[in-house]
């Protein structure tokens, strides 16, 4: 077994038992179960986002998007494939299509099936607190995108488990697609950071939905499962060696990276960036992920 293959099976097993361990945090301490919650609660989680939106936002710039176009026209050309149409950048629009769409299908599928007050948007505008109410100062309050406290209902929190695992699978691609190990490792940071703290809202969620104790472990296992099977399709891939292998691996590559564009412009930034209060800490915790980011690229 190689040393790169090693890495990527090591961070399979550390993104599966981190995510455990964040999402049984909510479910065992009862702080967490208020659904009134606590300005230093929001704030804190509000500014985690922040810091996982700027590591999302350097992996996507400085990593994932640049060896992305240079494996895919590397592919095209030992293809002998020619075109004038722009091939890589409409992979990576495939790639960010197909979770939306895929999404807002989930969505609709809601709607149609939930009673009237669950008509709100599943990831909505988020300008929503972690409390009660519909006061404009409470509905005004930032918290993380993917949580939405106002409505405890636990078909609602299937829903969000079932579109939230979809961003895993291929966030775990772009990890099992990567060819060195100090790639692995930094895509891999971004992962745990974005999703340690989307299972923390996650379980939080469903501990305050009234989700009965088994189906909230069931759940947070099979969440924390979808990054590694992400891992291990992409290493699949990989070791297959196909004669086509390097497209297909490029290909790949071109879905994750629209998947990363998604989650860092359309549901990080944008939710926290809108919300009132502590606007220049967020750009700084922004700005610090960014550059904690960008500094592993420069040094690697």
């Amino acid at each position: 077994m190689d040393f790169l293959l090693q890495v990527k099976i090591g961070a399979l097993i550390g993104l599966l038992l981190l995510t455990l361990l964040f999402g049984f945090i909510p479910a065992r301490v009862k702080w967490f179960r208020d659904t009134n919650g606590t300005e230093t609660h929001r704030t804190v989680l509000s500014l985690i986002s922040c810091f996982a939106g700027g590591v999302f936002l350097a992996a996507c710039l400085l990593d994932i998007i640049p060896d992305y176009l240079s494996d895919i026209n590397a592919a095209l050309d030992s293809q002998k494939v020619e075109s004038n149409f722009p091939l890589p950048e409409f992979i990576m629009a495939a790639g960010f299509f197909t979770v939306l769409i895929l999404e807002r299908l989930v969505l609709n599928c809601r709607e149609r099936a939930g009673s009237h007050e669950e008509r709100a948007p599943l990831i909505q505008d988020n300008r929503n607190g972690h409390g009660h109410g519909t006061s404009p100062d409470l509905e005004s309050s930032s918290h993380h995108v993917h949580v939405d406290f106002q409505a405890h209902s636990p078909f609602r929190s299937f829903m969000l488990f079932l579109s939230l695992s979809l961003h895993s699978v291929f966030e775990g691609l772009a990890i099992g697609l990567q060819s060195t190990d100090s790639k692995v490792l930094e895509i891999c940071i971004a992962i745990l950071v974005h999703k340690s703290i989307i299972v923390f809202s996650l379980s939080v969620k469903l501990v305050q939905s009234a989700v009965a104790p088994l189906w909230v472990a069931a759940y947070i296992g099979v969440f924390a499962m979808m990054s590694p099977i992400g891992i291990a399709i992409g290493i699949s891939v990989m070791e297959a060696q196909l004669e086509a292998g390097a497209l297909v691996q490029a290909i790949l590559e071109g879905l994750a990276a629209g998947t990363f564009i998604y989650i860092t412009f359309l549901e990080i930034l944008p939710h926290e960036l809108n919300s009132p209060g502590k606007q220049l800490l967020k750009v700084l915790f922004i700005l610090l992920g960014f550059s904690i980011m960008a500094s592993l690229t420069f040094m690697g």
